[in-house]
């Protein structure tokens, strides 16, 4: 166990969740609940969650006061909660210790002795969701912390009472170097967070590091140079099993004669150790989900699932929430989302979409943060064509303010002829409606709040 995780919850009984309604919150708030913890939580806007856990018996606050905290023993807050919100504030001035999620999130993985700790820059959810739906379904009752809702549970996550904790390890901030993983995953490596991390060079230092804090075994892509060049002579450094995946170079666990079975959607061949064991079908469409698939597949066979319930669960597998989600239809143009942000992304989920029946594609795009922005524009103005239209919001600041950077999404569009770009989801909604014809997909993209524009056009076509 990480030594920030050893002491974390000796003596304490009460734990307050700040930000109690958070898709990342939940999973934890199961988990320690069903160890005995007494958990409350404040927040500030009601939801499918929070009525989750009150109908769990934990007590709720829609507002947050300094009072909340004054009972606790222990206080987590989400990475969007700021430093003055007067809860931390009166736990400060009381000295009540108080942890961040990903802090918490180590601790609660620890709880099990198999935790399989699942990174990567591109596909972690998919691949995470992936290994928790074969897990589920062959019997074996793992806990789960997801990014994205896992259909088969309706969830982010879950309390299991199996060994295994299948947990999406995340790189923004370190925060995946809270984990103690007995079998950790690195599905591929690219320049993601460079704002954070400064170059590829500490990114990839980063990624050993979460390796080299596993316990048992560690699983990598063959196929991904950066990955590679990360994980090389790791088992000399550390006593640990190395194992990988392939579909390309020689690996422990590779995808022969891989190929589609109708438009976009793969099936392979899964080999162990040069031998076939599993013919898989997949039900999400894309090449890249054959790397996630097979991914998946080697971390349940080395938890002990069988090949056919592995084949079993992944074609069952119709995705995580946001990751090419179909929400519906308006008017005959087919209306879906997806948390696509990074250009390796997009092109991918893009390129997913041309290949579909549909007469044109429509990127609507949200650029998340203007460091991402500036440093990959001109990866976002090559690989955003690849859709038939582009339309554009202004820049999601998140974390940045806008007075702070010069660049803004009118730059962006000047390097991609034909796009346009508006300030507000309602300008989006109009112009898109007005201009997509049936049989068109409509497609909105981005890791903030874009998600919002595809429900306002389901919601106008129901009208």
């Amino acid at each position: 166990m990480n030594e920030s995780n050893q002491a974390l919850l000796q003596g304490k009984n009460h734990i307050h969740f700040v930000g109690i309604g958070g898709s990342g919150m939940f999973p934890l708030v199961q988990i320690l609940y069903a160890q005995g913890y007494t958990i409350t939580g404040s927040d500030v806007n009601e939801g499918d969650i929070i009525s989750r856990e009150r109908a769990m018996g934990i007590h709720v606050e829609m507002s947050q006061h300094a009072e909340n905290v004054r009972d606790a023993d222990l206080v987590v807050y989400t990475a969007a909660v700021s430093h003055d919100n007067p809860e931390l504030v009166e736990a400060a001035r009381l000295g009540i210790p108080a942890v961040e999620r990903s802090v918490m999130l180590g601790y609660a993985a620890s709880l099990y002795p198999h935790p399989v700790c699942i990174a990567g820059t591109h596909g972690k959810t998919t691949t995470t969701a992936m290994t928790a739906q074969i897990m589920l379904m062959a019997g074996t009752d793992p806990a789960a912390v997801i990014g994205g809702k896992l259909p088969l549970i309706d969830a982010y996550g879950r309390y299991g009472k199996g060994e295994e904790i299948v947990v999406e390890a995340c790189e923004f901030n370190n925060t995946f170097l809270h984990l103690t993983p007995y079998l950790s995953v690195v599905l591929n490596i690219d320049n993601d967070h460079l704002e954070f991390f400064g170059s590829m060079d500490n990114l990839k230092a980063a990624f050993r590091k979460f390796a080299l804090l596993t316990t048992n075994t560690v699983l990598f892509n063959a196929d991904d140079a950066n990955t590679v060049e990360a994980m090389a002579g790791i088992s000399q450094e550390k006593a640990l099993t190395v194992r990988t995946f392939a579909i390309d170079a020689p690996a422990d666990y590779r995808a022969r004669n891989v190929r589609e079975y109708r438009p976009c959607f793969y099936c392979f061949d899964a080999e162990t150790a040069g031998q076939p064991t599993a013919h898989i079908e997949l039900s999400v469409p894309g090449r890249h989900n054959v790397y996630n698939a097979l991914a998946a597949y080697a971390c349940a066979v080395m938890q002990g699932v069988s090949p056919a319930d592995c084949a079993r669960g992944l074609a069952a597998f119709r995705g995580a929430g946001r990751r090419f989600e179909f929400l519906g239809e308006v008017n005959g143009v087919t209306i879906a989302d997806d948390y696509a942000h990074h250009p390796t992304e997009l092109a991918a989920t893009l390129r997913v979409a041309k290949g579909m029946d549909y007469k044109e594609v429509w990127a609507v795009f949200q650029p998340l943060t203007y460091t991402r922005t500036k440093m990959l524009m001109d990866d976002f103005a090559h690989v955003l064509p690849i859709a038939d239209h582009v339309v554009m919001t202004e820049i999601m600041g998140s974390r940045e303010r806008a007075e702070d950077y010069t660049v803004r999404t009118k730059d962006l569009a000047a390097k991609i002829p034909g796009s346009v770009w508006f300030t507000t989801f309602e300008e989006v909604v109009d112009y898109v409606l007005e201009h997509a014809k049936p049989g068109d997909l409509v497609i909105t993209l981005g890791c903030g709040d874009i998600y919002k524009a595809a429900k306002m056009m389901i919601a106008r076509g129901k009208g």
